[in-house]
């Protein structure tokens, strides 16, 4: 699985392929056929490992009552900047493979719906209408796609010395009222 999701991040699920893993690990096809059944299971796997890692940290977030919207604000944008399970290159292959699969298409756009409207939330409980949460939220959710999409290389910390600032940018002047 490891082997096949660094193929997948680096090359694209077209590269994911029986003969190029199994040559990898100096086996045959039949020893690859031992763990999966068929290369669509592999992939099916991959699929899970994303929604386990990218998804199921922002699901978990979806019950939670949002009474500090700053705090849930940080809680969203540290699953992403911490990396921790989130992997900004598998998601970015998983986008990648949604060009050609409507299926996986329907489900990154949900999980991207899902994703905003939580930062929608953080928005509504500091206090900005409606309207200006979507907002505030898109411009959020782009960024930090953007940031991974452009592959942006810096030392960690110096992304972190501009956090504080890209919270007080995106957050805005309600979240430093009293």
């Amino acid at each position: 699985m490891a082997a096949a999701r660094k193929v997948l991040e680096k090359g694209g699920i077209a590269e994911v392929k029986i003969d190029r893993l199994a040559r990898q690990f100096k086996v045959t096809r039949g020893s690859f056929y031992f763990h999966f059944s068929r290369l669509k299971d592999l992939h099916q796997e991959l699929l899970s490992e994303w929604r386990r890692a990218n998804c199921a940290p922002f699901q978990a977030m979806v019950d939670q009552n949002v009474t500090d919207g700053v705090q849930f604000f940080s809680d969203i944008v540290h699953t992403w900047v911490d990396e921790e399970p989130f992997s900004p290159k598998l998601d970015l292959a998983i986008r990648d493979w949604a060009r050609t699969s409507k299926e996986i298409a329907r489900e990154v756009d949900a999980i991207d719906a899902l994703r905003i409207n939580l930062l929608v939330r953080s928005f509504l409980a500091i206090g900005y209408s409606e309207k200006e949460s979507i907002v505030r939220a898109r411009i959020t959710y782009f960024h930090q796609i953007g940031q991974y999409a452009l592959s942006f290389k810096e030392a960690p910390d110096v992304r972190k010395s501009y956090q504080p600032l890209f919270g007080d940018v995106l957050l805005g002047p309600l979240a430093k009222s009293p």
